[in-house]
């Protein structure tokens, strides 16, 4: 063992002594269950000149700790803010201030006195009663370096939150966006509903889902990889409006932008279409960026984005030619198709059809220069089973992609509502999932039945909350606008 971690056994060590020694005096931090404050930090000195000789009680967390003979400063650390508490041996009497011995940094405590100003201008409290209500056993970092490790960072956030205040500063802005979401589609007369985690079939999406167990009907089942063929369900029912927001759950790869828990929101409007989808998107996340930051114009990572409506708005053949020279409305066999994108250097595959080249294209070539919002439309129908076909190119779907800083932010269709179609396309999926494609699609044959009740012409929409909170947030990685991001364990040896 080295002498660092000798040290910090012994700190440690001091810790659980000096709560032993309270709980043989009766005075056991752990049996108090309550206490009473009147103000956060922030509120007094936002108040100051109302509250200044008021007595208050404060509630917190303790910092910092610094004095000499009968005087300490101490700051104390809320949800709000710091505050500076004065203490006198004087007025808090020489017992009780021998007691604040036992306190750490670290501790929560709770504090009485009066609001003053010192000397040197700020704003504190003068102790008349300092209670320890819970014994931290565990050392905060150091406070010039904090805790800068992210791995640590995300396995503890709760001491992340405490060390770095920026970081709940991030969460709240976030909580900001979902009301504001919320709001948004209240105002508009969506209903908030709730639909299945656990599913027997894993649809909505192309992802490879995570399995578990149900023991009592002894089958498997998945975690929803998305809650769209049950919000359709909705619609077919008689719902005209509706939305849900939650977590959905994708057994794959991991990255600064991708978790395999993560936050979207879905919503369906009876009698409206994807470009209805399109005037939703921009406003609301043009609102969600007012109601949050104040602004529709941010800063991310350096690159000034402009999220005032309307947005730009491009074909993905459009794109393509855009940013690659290549017409694929001059293009209209499979064969060709493939032949050009291999000459682009793209790893295509002899069963690939004109409308895969075409999306791995957009997806290689043109994503990289979509930084300001962009919305992109007419997806082929091979990668879109669920968005109804465009009536002009039936080889292309009525659907769109926003973009913004080269990433999708929400995915929105004209629903496709028939149901032979749609069976057609889950079949196409069925053997594509037989070939040993694991994100294609189940059949889903009571959704079929659903479709075959009859759904009005929809429009369907879905956006990651995770990546637009990154957007607004100016986060870098996507586990910093998760609480708890899914980490690997790290097992004792």
């Amino acid at each position: 063992m080295t002498g660092t971690e000798d040290n910090i056994n012994e700190m440690l060590k001091i810790r659980r002594d000096k709560l032993k020694e309270l709980q043989d005096m009766g005075e056991d931090p752990f049996l108090i269950e309550k206490y009473e404050y009147t103000h956060h930090s922030m509120t007094i000195k936002e108040n100051f000149e109302e509250l200044e000789g008021e007595t208050v009680s404060v509630a917190g967390r303790l910092m910092s700790r610094r004095g000499h003979g009968k005087v300490s400063f101490m700051d104390l650390q809320d949800s709000e803010g710091r505050i500076q508490i004065f203490a006198k041996q004087d007025v808090l009497g020489e017992e009780a201030y021998k007691k604040l011995s036992y306190l750490d940094l670290g501790d929560i405590i709770g504090v009485k006195g009066v609001v003053f100003k010192t000397k040197t201008g700020e704003i504190s409290v003068r102790a008349e009663e300092i209670i320890l209500l819970t014994k931290a056993l565990q050392m905060l970092p150091e406070k010039f370096h904090g805790l800068k490790d992210p791995d640590l960072r995300y396995r503890q956030r709760y001491v992340d939150l405490i060390v770095n205040p920026e970081v709940k500063k991030i969460f709240i802005i976030r909580n900001k966006i979902i009301k504001a979401i919320r709001d948004f589609l209240d105002n508009r007369g969506f209903l908030e509903v709730e639909t299945p985690i656990l599913n027997t079939i894993a649809g909505g999406a192309n992802a490879r889902p995570f399995v578990t167990h149900h023991n009592t009907l002894d089958i498997d089942m998945y975690l929803r990889i998305a809650n769209e063929l049950y919000l359709k369900r909705l619609i077919v029912g008689g719902f005209e409006k509706v939305y849900e927001m939650g977590r959905m759950f994708r057994n794959e790869g991991m990255s600064y932008k991708h978790n395999p828990e993560f936050t979207s929101i879905e919503l369906y409007q009876a009698y409206a279409d994807y470009e209805d989808m399109m005037e939703i998107t921009e406003q609301i996340v043009a609102y969600a960026a007012e109601k949050a930051l104040g602004t529709t114009k941010i800063n991310y990572q350096g690159r000034e984005i402009d999220l005032t409506p309307p947005w730009k708005r491009m074909t993905m053949i459009e794109a393509v030619k855009e940013y690659t020279g290549i017409d694929f409305n001059q293009i209209d066999s499979d064969e060709e198709a493939r032949k050009i994108a291999k000459e682009k250097g793209l790893e295509i595959t002899s069963d690939m059809k004109r409308g895969n080249v075409i999306s791995e294209m957009f997806e290689e070539f043109c994503e990289e220069h979509l930084i300001q919002p962009t919305f992109i439309t007419h997806h082929p129908v091979e990668v879109s089973p669920l968005a109804k076909r465009n009536p002009d190119d039936p080889r292309l779907t009525n659907r769109f992609e926003a973009f913004v800083n080269t990433w999708e932010i929400a995915n929105a269709f004209s629903e496709l509502n028939d149901p032979i179609d749609q069976k057609e396309r889950f079949l196409e999926q069925v053997r594509k999932r037989e070939a040993g494609d694991a994100e294609a699609h189940m059949m889903d044959t009571d959704f079929i039945n659903a479709l075959e009740v009859g759904l009005p012409p929809t429009g369907g929409l879905g956006i990651g909350i995770d990546r637009l909170v990154m957007l607004l947030t100016d986060q870098s990685s996507i586990r910093d606008v998760i609480l708890f991001p899914t980490m690997k364990p790290i097992v004792d040896e």
